[in-house]
């Protein structure tokens, strides 16, 4: 006898219907779906990273200050890494006032986790600033991508 997909079959002993199984298809890809995200959201990343610190280098010579470029620099970077982390990381709309001011407030958790690590690592390791600095980086990255893939890009939006 055949079955039908619209119907769940039964259990021959006991008449009691069986829930159909879902196709493999949907959690294999899962996995591979994420360190794809990974490696485009570390290359979008890196960009926006090149941006911020570009930009901060030219303001701060302008300017002759550090505070001014240090939040301008990281708000255009924002945008960069936003519109980019929307169109292509996640394949998603980027013109969503919910979704950007999410991906803002989260990149500023990013900002104070990236800063605290930095600290921490300097006051308590005995590594150059700079070294202490590329953890903070990297431990920022690791908590951006997650908030990111996990809240603003969530997979139900």
């Amino acid at each position: 006898m055949m079955r039908s997909r619209t119907t769940a079959p039964t259990n021959a002993t006991d008449a009691t219907p069986v829930p159909p199984v879902a196709p493999a298809a949907t959690t294999t890809g899962a996995a591979p779906r994420l360190a794809s995200q990974a490696l485009g959201y570390l290359m979008v990343g890196g960009l926006a990273a090149v941006v911020d610190i570009g930009l901060f280098h030219l303001l701060s010579q302008r300017l002759n200050s550090l505070l001014l470029p240090a939040i301008a620099s990281f708000v255009v970077a924002a945008v960069v890494n936003y519109s980019l982390s929307s169109l292509w990381v996640y394949r998603r709309q980027w013109r969503s006032l919910r979704r950007a001011t999410l991906f803002f407030m989260l990149a500023c958790v990013g900002l104070c986790i990236n800063a605290g690590a930095t600290w921490w690592l300097g006051s308590t390791l005995p590594i150059a600033p700079t070294l202490a600095k590329i953890g903070g980086v990297a431990t920022a990255f690791v908590a951006n991508f997650l908030m990111n893939t996990f809240i603003v890009f969530r997979a139900e939006d």
